[in-house]
């Protein structure tokens, strides 16, 4: 299946991908607190290290416009799942929120024939007399 209208469809997954790395990134923002209160503590380190993804993941949507803005989306799954080493609830949460960008990349494939590519050129209408 493919859709009537590629731009359309095309527009429309660039904007439910940056809303789904800003609602990544403002998850992320959440871990702290989390592991301020167990094991080691929060660290400068780990506090670096979140803060620094969570404004990534937010500015990863912004660029979604660009030709390889879903590539950089599709690779800053990998350090949210990671998230999961500072506290375990974020390998349910990062593990939720991989499987909904594994979804939009599916969708994308059946509307636009392509996960990453721009869409196909639809073909010319033919003329009468052809």
């Amino acid at each position: 299946m493919t859709a009537p209208d590629p731009e359309r469809a095309t527009r429309a997954l660039r904007g439910v991908a940056a809303a789904v790395l800003l609602l990544e990134g403002i998850a992320v923002l959440f871990v702290p607190r989390g592991i301020a209160q167990s094991g080691p503590g929060l660290t400068g380190t780990r506090l670096t290290f979140l803060l620094l993804l969570a404004v990534v993941l937010v500015l990863a949507g912004g660029v979604q416009r660009r030709p390889r803005g879903l590539l950089v989306g599709t690779a800053l799954q990998v350090p949210l799942l990671l998230t999961g080493l500072l506290s375990g609830v974020m390998w349910i949460v990062g593990g939720v929120f991989v499987l909904i960008w594994l979804y939009l990349l599916q969708v994308r494939k059946e509307l636009l024939g392509s996960s990453f590519g721009d869409p196909a050129a639809a073909p010319p209408p033919a003329e009468p007399g052809d």
